[in-house]
């Protein structure tokens, strides 16, 4: 038995990656990042390989990385983790600053931002490692990042059971309406499949 759950203990953080292709900005949350090396400085971030950053990244072969804070509102991931930039501009409308390689980097619940170069990459089938070098870095604030079991103690919202039969995603919160969940279902927001959903009591 594998329990899903054993999964939200290990201490991932949440950050936001951003990429620039053009005049196209992106963002989106993901909680696979670390520090490889110190000198010189590397990190790795593991990238969805199904995600419009990862396409962009291939191009371009940059990224910029903002550690999430624990005052962080659910808003900000569902703006920027449960749609795709490739139907909507997640930036738009927003006061981004940009860092020196030109990507916009997320200052307001952010307490750091990393700039980095791609110097390798590792394929593990759905994702991709990229190693990459840091260009630049910088400390915000002083705000405690946010960890993914912080974020699903105290930050998701759980939705409202409704007396309709469905089924919700215990990653996301996403509710699938419906007598029976499809077997194949892959959850529109966070792409988990039906393994990650229960039903609604």
């Amino acid at each position: 038995m594998i329990a899903k759950e054993a999964f939200f203990k290990l201490q991932y953080g949440l950050f936001l990656l951003s990429t620039r292709l053009g005049d196209k900005d992106n963002a989106s949350v993901i909680n696979t990042v670390m520090q490889i090396t110190d000198n010189p400085k590397r990190i790795v971030v593991g990238i969805n390989k199904d995600s419009y950053n990862f396409e962009l990244i291939e191009k371009t072969g940059k990224f910029n990385i903002s550690i999430l804070t624990e005052n962080t509102p659910f808003e900000v991931f569902k703006q920027f983790g449960f749609v795709s930039g490739r139907d909507t501009d997640k930036t738009a409308g927003m006061n981004l600053k940009r860092s020196q390689n030109g990507i916009v980097y997320f200052d307001e619940y952010a307490n750091t931002f990393i700039s980095a170069d791609v110097i390798e990459k590792v394929d593990c089938g759905t994702h991709m490692l990229f190693v990459g070098e840091v260009t630049e870095a910088e400390v915000l604030s002083e705000e405690n990042s946010v960890t993914y079991e912080f974020y699903h103690k105290n930050i998701k919202v759980v939705p409202e059971q409704k007396k309709a039969k469905g089924y919700v995603c215990k990653i996301c919160g996403y509710v699938y309406e419906g007598e029976e969940l499809p077997a194949d279902f892959i959850c529109p927001w966070c792409k988990h499949g039906a393994d990650d959903f229960e039903e609604m009591k």
